[in-house]
């Protein structure tokens, strides 16, 4: 078929991770509705690889964990390297802190529950959390509307340095006057006013090296992420 290079080379670079031969075949021909031959596919896929041997490319396709997959060539590691690690040493807002905080502690949580706790919108630095993978979509309430469901990813516990989210401090871990009157308050209670003091809701949780907590005012806006 025309252009067949064309539609695995399109399909190789939108997989996520190494595209078997057999996910190619399927796609393709649940596409096309039409029958490839194996053969045909990886002698296409060997034109589809010599073609990026080209030195005008940056990268390949590489056959690699029984798939193939677009990866920078060697030569060019250590600059996409520097960028990596650039982008994972800037550092988080105050509000995405404690927006993190929240759904930490809270989670699952939804975001009208964030913003009763903060007092402000919580959406930009949902987005920013979304974005670098410390947090995730777990699902939606039973509540009126289905509101989106919020939960910590795995990528929050390697940021943070712990095995599970059961080595988070206990609420009651939390540093509170010794002058304090009456009984503690509930969970909620405690994360609001530790928020709304300022304090972070993960202590003796180191922070990545290059990071640190901004003294950023607490209204949400845009031009508190750096």
């Amino acid at each position: 078929m025309d252009y067949l290079l064309q539609h695995i080379e399109a399909l190789i670079f939108t997989a996520e991770q190494p595209i078997p031969l057999k996910e190619i075949r399927s796609c393709l021909q649940e596409t096309f509705q039409t029958k490839f031959k194996e053969e045909e596919l990886k002698n296409t896929l060997q034109n589809l690889m010599q073609k990026y041997e080209d030195d005008n490319f940056s990268f390949e396709i590489i056959e690699i964990a029984e798939g193939y997959q677009f990866l920078t060539k060697g030569a060019y590691h250590n600059t996409v390297g520097t960028m990596l690690k650039q982008r994972t040493k800037k550092r988080l807002s105050r509000a995405a802190l404690e927006t993190l905080s929240i759904i930490a502690y809270k989670q699952p949580v939804v975001k009208s529950e964030m913003e009763k706790i903060r007092g402000v919108s919580c959406d930009y630095s949902i987005q920013k959390l979304l974005e670098k993978e410390l947090i995730a979509i777990v699902g939606r309430s039973d509540a009126p509307g289905r509101p989106l469901l919020y939960g910590t990813s795995e990528k929050f516990m390697d940021y943070f340095g712990i095995k599970s989210i059961k080595d988070l401090p206990k609420i009651k871990d939390f540093k509170t006057a010794d002058s304090e009157i009456g009984e503690p308050g509930s969970a909620d209670e405690v994360v609001a006013q530790a928020v709304a003091d300022g304090v972070p809701l993960t202590p003796n949780v180191p922070a990545p090296e290059g990071e640190a907590q901004a003294d950023l005012p607490k209204e949400e806006t845009r031009g508190e992420e750096e």
